[in-house]
């Protein structure tokens, strides 16, 4: 009986949510999944969060601009190149919880330190630093600017 190759290897999963730190963050992955022989899975996550008297724009998709987000930040990353076995997700919920859940089985869970919504001055953000601290594998948190080293892409 011949087994599934891909389905067989060690699953790194990044949270993607277009900031510069995710993209790099998808990038360490790809050096990582080589080095461990896995396959990586891109997970968007989106909560909508409404309070009362809120106005959601009618005809907004925010699935459909997750995924859209997810493409380019992918897009950027890869250049149109993904690694053997990528896959991308989006999932509607809490980012933390979301990554969480879909890094229950991973070797590796990869975060960027802060992402969209962060204030500029904090270190580790919100969804990284609950994934740092609740995580059931281990977490790399990617911390980056503009002008940083990038992560080294074989």
């Amino acid at each position: 009986m011949e087994t599934n190759k891909v389905a067989d290897r060690a699953l790194i999963v990044v949270g993607v949510d277009g900031s510069e730190e995710s993209v790099l963050a998808l990038k360490w992955a790809q050096t990582l999944a080589q080095a461990l022989d896995a396959t990586i899975t891109a997970v968007t996550a989106w909560h909508l969060e409404t309070a009362f008297g809120s106005y959601i724009v009618p005809d907004w998709n925010p699935d459909e601009d997750a995924h859209k987000i997810q493409k380019e930040a992918v897009h950027e990353a890869f250049g149109g190149n993904e690694p053997e076995g990528f896959s991308g997700i989006c999932v509607r919920g809490k980012p933390a919880q979301v990554l969480m859940e879909s890094a229950k089985s991973a070797q590796m869970l990869i975060v960027g330190s802060r992402g969209h919504g962060g204030f500029k001055g904090m270190l580790l953000g919100s969804v990284s630093s609950a994934c740092a601290e609740h995580a059931s594998c281990p977490v790399l948190v990617v911390h980056g600017e503009r002008d940083a080293v990038k992560a080294p892409v074989r």
